[in-house]
């Protein structure tokens, strides 16, 4: 048996241990596991026929190679959010021009299949979210086994409770507006901390109602901006410390607002989100006269070693689907459901959304959190 592994998307804490565990898992049963460089990039650039493009693209793994990648964060495979089934012209590689010719967008599955056959990858371990498993389950459609293991630190990924990457983001956001506390009160100010979320807003939520608080702006609910600035400037005079803390999702939108988009759409059709976090400190700074600490958290809420609990959950996950693979099964997703490790098909990615359950989790009116009911919820409460 000959495994295939990869990484997509945006690098979450929980990415090295789980390659490391699956490593592991498959060479102790017998078999043999190759890395594939840039997640599905690596399949689009590599041309078998070049041992240069070989040695670029792929690595085989082994207990030495992978022996301490557990003690950082990140992936040392790289990524990238290449979808071969829409590349544009630019991005073909040059020893495939004479065959996709045009700005695009091509879709190069024919090649990524031929690569694989070339590789010898029996089955493949796609790493991601939504989009990277969403061109999983075109190569499982395709006839390549698939487990897929869901990774995202807005854990969106619909049919698992969790992705790897999710808590160390929370542990991450919730330290970092702790410490930022010290500053935003000693100038008698308000902070705006502007945290991950583009379409799922769990993360900023789940962050703001362990850090505490005043005001959460998630991506769910348009906030109106004049009864924000008034809560605002109450909660600066109520607070003995004379300051105030205000999370907002990097997907949040004002009433009647759009989302703050910048460059070209990505191949999965996503445009580069943030800077409402900047918009809304300006108002605020406007409405009520008061000086504002602006941070964008963003990247460090994905950065650095991986909490004990997604060192947990990678590598339970890169051990069920190791062993998945080595039986023999297909179009597979590993999953947590109601705190029970299991397994969904992987066409469940492209079911349905993930989004906060506003009516349970979030007072609309009031821009905080407000949990309802504990009683029931998984231990994440999405």
């Amino acid at each position: 048996m000959r495994v295939g592994i990869l990484t997509g998307g945006g690098d979450v804490p929980g990415l090295n241990p789980c390659i490391k565990a699956a490593v592991t898992r498959v060479i102790d049963a017998g078999g043999e596991i190759v890395g594939i460089r840039r997640g599905w990039g690596g399949l689009v650039a590599c041309n078998p026929a070049e041992p240069a493009s070989l040695a670029a693209n792929t690595m085989k793994l082994d207990k030495q190679v992978v022996r301490k990648v557990d003690r950082s964060g990140g992936t040392f495979l790289h990524t990238s959010r290449t979808n071969p089934g829409k590349v544009a012209g630019s991005d073909v590689p040059d020893f495939l021009r004479d065959q996709f010719e045009g700005d695009g967008p091509h879709d190069l599955t024919p090649h990524v299949l031929e690569v694989l056959e070339a590789l010898g990858i029996d089955a493949l371990l796609p790493i991601g979210g939504d989009d990277t498993l969403s061109y999983g389950l075109r190569m499982h459609d395709e006839g390549v086994p698939v487990i897929a293991i869901p990774k995202t630190m807005d854990n969106d990924v619909h049919g698992t409770d969790y992705c790897i990457g999710f808590s160390t983001a929370v542990s991450r956001g919730v330290e970092f507006i702790h410490n930022l506390r010290t500053s935003t009160g000693s100038h008698e100010r308000i902070a705006v901390v502007e945290l991950f979320g583009r379409y799922s807003g769990e993360t900023s939520l789940i962050t703001a109602y362990l850090a505490g608080v005043d005001r959460a702006l998630i991506s769910e609910v348009p906030f109106d901006i004049d009864r924000l600035a008034d809560m605002v400037t109450k909660d600066k005079a109520d607070n003995p410390s004379n300051y105030a803390m205000v999370t907002v999702s990097e997907g949040a939108t004002i009433d009647g607002g759009e989302l703050h988009l910048t460059g070209e759409a990505d191949p999965y059709g996503h445009r580069k989100l943030g800077g409402i976090g900047k918009t809304i400190g300006e108002l605020l700074k406007e409405r009520t006269g008061e000086g504002i600490v602006l941070q964008e958290v963003a990247y460090l809420m994905r950065s650095g070693r991986p909490d004990s609990l997604d060192l947990m959950v990678a590598t339970n996950y890169a051990v069920m689907a190791a062993d998945l693979a080595l039986e023999g099964s297909s179009g597979r997703m590993v999953a947590l459901r109601s705190g029970t490790y299991t397994n969904v098909p992987i066409s469940v990615t492209g079911e349905g959304v993930k989004r906060v359950d506003t009516g349970e989790l979030y007072d609309s009116i009031e821009y905080r959190p407000k949990v309802r009911h504990v009683g029931g919820k998984p231990m994440f409460l999405y």
